[in-house]
């Protein structure tokens, strides 16, 4: 199964989707329904989430495992440093060795609701730059190893130029590419690549993309991970947020406009946040690939 990093060399453009566990057995037989059809889509890799503080861990790496050996598609598994020992994560590495997945996407993550305040001590990690360091010192060049990336700075770092810096640091600690978060206004984008560029890193930096599919839904969840609607986003959904048809067909029409400005623009490919549903991807990616 390949490397992100080995596809990277042989395609300018790269296509990717997201997708989590669900939190029941029925949720994730409909999961590999979903899967089988993402994967008819020919996505370059698929990447899979966990929770806070490692929850559902293990279905995480059953669907990685699940979408290379069944489809085919080389995954890459989220791995976060929150709650686990150095020692846990080397263990947890050796698990994702083991199941002949070679692509991680390392991340500090989120303490879980029931431990809130959690602090790392002496034997976890503070940052995720730290658990790609540990990755490459103990697994070589094994791993593709992607990372976050915040166009419009972090929750916890609104500082643009030094939230910067600390995507550097994960880089020169042994990352290979960057994933961003969602954002709607793609000016964020191009200037987060520029301060990127300006410091050095020639990795890839490829933009996430979220299909808006519910207004109200939308303006929740931004507000829990730091991105902002944008006064475009606000004049197309807010009008029509109660009528759900009318909602769907303008997030596929934004969806598409994004995205090719930001492939016209030179971004290395999109990856889409699909929240374990085939539409309306399928829908940008066909309109996207014409």
């Amino acid at each position: 199964m390949s490397k992100i990093t080995d596809i990277f060399k042989h395609k300018e453009k790269t296509f990717s989707f997201e997708l989590f566990p669900p939190k029941t057995e029925q949720g994730y037989q409909n999961l590999l329904v979903t899967i089988e059809k993402l994967c008819a889509l020919k996505p370059d890799f698929i990447s899979c989430t966990y929770g806070a503080g490692g929850g559902s861990r293990d279905k995480t790496f059953e669907i990685s495992q699940h979408l290379q050996e069944k489809h085919n598609v080389p995954s890459l598994a989220h791995l976060t440093c929150v709650l686990n020992t150095k020692e846990e994560i080397k263990n947890i590495l050796e698990n994702i060795q083991s199941r002949g997945i070679q692509n991680i996407l390392a991340l500090r993550g989120d303490p879980p609701q029931d431990n809130p305040d959690w602090q790392p001590g002496p034997e976890n990690f503070q940052y995720s730059s730290e658990l790609c360091a540990f990755a490459r010192e103990h697994f070589g060049d094994y791993f593709g190893i992607g990372v976050a990336g915040f166009p419009e700075g972090h929750l916890l770092c609104p500082n643009k130029d030094k939230d910067a810096q600390y995507l550097k640091t994960k880089i020169d600690a042994g990352a290979d590419f960057v994933i961003t978060q969602l954002f709607f206004n793609n000016d964020d984008y191009f200037s987060y690549a520029q301060r990127l560029r300006a410091l050095g890193v020639t990795a890839r930096i490829i933009p996430g993309i979220l299909p808006i599919t519910n207004y109200k839904g939308l303006v929740n969840f931004t507000k829990l991970c730091g991105a902002t609607v944008s006064d475009e986003v606000k004049q197309i959904f807010e009008p029509i947020q109660d009528d759900k048809e009318a909602t769907l067909q303008a997030g596929i029409q934004f969806a598409v406009r994004q995205s090719r400005v930001l492939l016209d623009g030179g971004a290395p490919g999109l990856h889409f946040y699909s929240l374990n549903k085939v539409s309306p991807v399928d829908r940008i990616l066909a309109e996207i690939r014409k």
